[in-house]
Parts: structure tokens; sequence; C-alpha cells
């Protein structure tokens, strides 16, 4: 799977939007395989227009700090590749570091929201939404 960074630089010699949606579809492509289970309504995220799910696992390193590890899926192409820039920008963090991460200079830095449908970018916030949900879960839990 890519990481933010690979992702952002990528981008950055993609100039033909074009091409960049045919890269978010090969990241979406990328992403690992969620089981069947997954699929349920308890990870199924409200107010994306394409059925979107996302799995979140919480593991204490050490006993210490919440990390939050997320899968994710869709069943439209371009979709399940803005879920695998999410998780690039998310998985693998603390709680603190998620609830204090700006997503919307990333999204910036890929011209993602002037290049997405209303309807997407609803979507994109759903997303971000249930993570840091999930995330001020594990810190509450801490």
């Amino acid at each position: 799977m890519a990481t933010i960074d690979d992702i952002l630089l990528d981008f950055e010699t993609i100039d033909d939007w074009e091409e960049r949606y045919r890269y978010l579809i090969e990241l979406g492509r990328a992403l690992p395989a969620m089981s069947p289970s997954g699929h349920d309504e308890a990870n199924k995220v409200r107010g994306c227009a394409s059925q979107v799910w996302l799995e979140t696992s919480i593991e204490r390193p050490d006993g210490g700090v919440p990390v939050l590890t997320f899968r994710g899926d869709s069943d439209a192409h371009i979709v399940k590749g803005l879920v695998a820039v999410i998780l690039a920008l998310f998985s693998g963090r603390t709680a603190t570091e998620i609830l204090s991460l700006d997503p919307e200079a990333t999204f910036k830095s890929l011209s993602l929201r002037e290049h997405l449908t209303p309807q997407r970018s609803n979507g994109v916030n759903s997303m971000v939404e249930r993570i840091r949900r999930d995330a001020r879960a594990a810190a509450a839990a801490a």
C-alpha cells in the first residue's frame, strides 16, 4: 500500500486529471482485500453515495498509547481510491495524531476537493469523521 508521501509525490508528477483518476483507481486496486465479514452494517460508512466500509483495529504496543489501523473497501473504483488515500493518511497513527491531523491540507495539496463531485466530497467527509470518531473513542478508553 502506498504511503501518503508516495501519493503526494505521484500527484505532483501527474498533471492531467484523467491520469490522476486512473491513479486513484490503481490505489484502490492495491488495497488489501477486506474479509467478507468486514462488509457488514457496523463497518458501513453512512453519508457516502457509494457503499464504503471501514474496519478499525486498535493496538496498544507495549500497553501504551492506542494505535489505530484501518482497512477499507468500496463498490466504486474512484471511491475505493479515495479510501486508499484516506487510509494512507490516517492508518497506523495514534488517536492523538489522528485527531490533530488536518486532512484538508493534504486534500488541498492533491487538489482533490475541486475535482470531486459534491457527493464524493461528502463521502470523504463521512469517512474522515468516522475515523475521527473511532480515534476519539480509543483516546477516551486509554
